[in-house]
């Protein structure tokens, strides 16, 4: 890379409108991640275990000082059906949305979106009783 092309990946604000073809290892699993077979030029997290860097404030902008392990801790899904990962900085507590990228795991992605239902706030063996007091069919006889 040449002085000026390495300029330009440091002005505010470059990889909000240029992919970011860089290739890095996983700060978490080790593993070498490469933009290609993403299905996007903007790679921001691993397809292994779905880790990032706290990087950005706003994505691209790379002005984030925190350097902290984004941890995936929930996917939702986007207007037209997309899927997003949401991460969370283990130093700081920043939350951001990635999206879901062509190779990610998809094994991680369905055991983070699977956590809710296998980890309720409330003990399973009190289903029968808290629908009942909500009204509903299955009252205790």
């Amino acid at each position: 890379m040449n002085r000026e092309n390495k300029r330009k990946t440091f002005e505010k604000g470059y990889y909000k409108t240029h992919a970011c073809n860089d290739t890095f290892t996983c700060k978490v699993c080790g593993r070498l991640c490469t933009p290609e077979n993403a299905g996007s030029g903007h790679r921001n997290h691993c397809p292994n275990c779905l880790s990032s860097l706290h990087v950005d404030i706003e994505p691209g902008d790379r002005a984030s000082d925190c350097g902290g392990i984004m941890e995936p801790i929930s996917v939702w899904v986007r207007k037209g059906g997309e899927w997003a990962v949401i991460h969370r900085c283990k130093r700081c507590g920043a939350l951001s949305s990635n999206r879901v990228m062509a190779d990610d795991n998809p094994m991680k992605l369905m055991s983070i979106a699977m956590k809710p239902l296998c980890e309720p706030p409330f003990p399973l063996e009190r289903i029968e009783e808290m629908t009942a007091l909500m009204g509903g069919s299955g009252a205790l006889k």
